[in-house]
């Protein structure tokens, strides 16, 4: 988040829109096991299939998901509780706007909320 000339915060042109989190983890009912296809508005170049199960693609979609989804790909793509679980690691392969975006969204994924 930088300051706007007016000294306003002005968020991130790399952070997901504010309206586009879901409210809740709970809200993210995703697969968590077996094999996924992501469509092509998120997964337009590269990789679209991963294996669950494998938690280097685990991550990469992950990754591909929060960094390219809205609401609907957050909803039907991620699980909460493995995000919560995978956050450690996934935060570190995403940029500042998008790990602020959910960090300040939710308590679970922030630093403090780990240790």
């Amino acid at each position: 988040m930088g300051e706007g000339v007016s000294g306003a915060v002005v968020p991130s042109r790399w952070a997901p829109a504010v309206e586009q989190l879901p409210g809740e983890l709970a809200e993210l009912v995703g697969p968590v096991r077996g094999t996924v296809t992501l469509p092509l508005h998120l997964a337009w170049s590269g990789l679209r299939t991963f294996d669950l199960g494998d938690e280097k693609l685990l991550l990469g979609m992950y990754r591909i998901v929060l960094l390219n989804g809205q609401y609907e790909d957050y909803a039907r793509y991620l699980d909460g509780m493995l995000l919560v679980s995978q956050w450690p690691v996934l935060r570190k392969m995403l940029g500042r706007g998008v790990r602020a975006a959910w960090e300040d969204r939710f308590a679970a994924l922030r630093p403090a909320a780990a240790a």
